[in-house]
């Protein structure tokens, strides 16, 4: 479907590519009209952040809130105060099943990552190493091995990858 206009004259042509007969339709007379935005918005620095004016040009950072029609620019520490938001950290842990040495999945991982240091006895409470300083993966039993990490983004991601190379891992010494 299209419109064609010439010379004034609007057309509305409605053609479905089957064998049927083409329709065309006279278009009724449209007004044209504008419409303005005005794309400025305004937000108020509160608490903390309001503390300090900023200079013409400064950049000003933290959380940007819009409640209703208003925006309010807050810092994390009062989030709660002026909101039903808190915040958190989340730490997470899964248990693999992994029966191989634990330095031949060091060596494996060193192949792949960037990143992988051993961990002092006394700080990890036996075996450990860190991949890319964000997960530690922890010698548990002969039978067992833990990641652990502190949940964002990039350690989600970097611990969704060491699952998976340690899986392949697994394949690779059962068959």
């Amino acid at each position: 479907m299209f419109m064609a206009d010439i010379a004034g004259v609007r057309v509305l042509y409605t053609g479905d590519y089957s064998r049927e007969e083409d329709c065309h339709l006279c278009a009724a007379e449209i007004l044209q009209f504008s419409l303005y935005f005005n794309s400025e918005k305004m937000a108020k620095t509160i608490r903390r952040l309001a503390e300090k004016t900023p200079e013409v040009g400064e950049t000003v950072s933290d959380f940007l809130v819009k409640k209703a029609f208003t925006y309010q620019i807050m810092a994390l520490d009062d989030l709660h105060v002026f909101s039903q938001l808190s915040t958190e950290n989340i730490s997470q842990r899964i248990t693999i099943a992994y029966s191989g040495a634990f330095g031949v999945l060091k060596h494996r991982l060193k192949q792949i990552f960037e990143s992988v240091e051993s961990l002092p006895d006394e700080e990890s409470e036996g075996l450990a190493f860190r991949v890319h300083e964000r997960l530690t993966v922890k010698y548990e039993s002969e039978k067992h091995i833990s990641l652990h990490w502190r949940s964002d983004p990039i350690s989600d991601m970097v611990s969704g990858s060491v699952i998976i190379s340690i899986l392949l891992i697994l394949i690779l010494i059962t068959s």
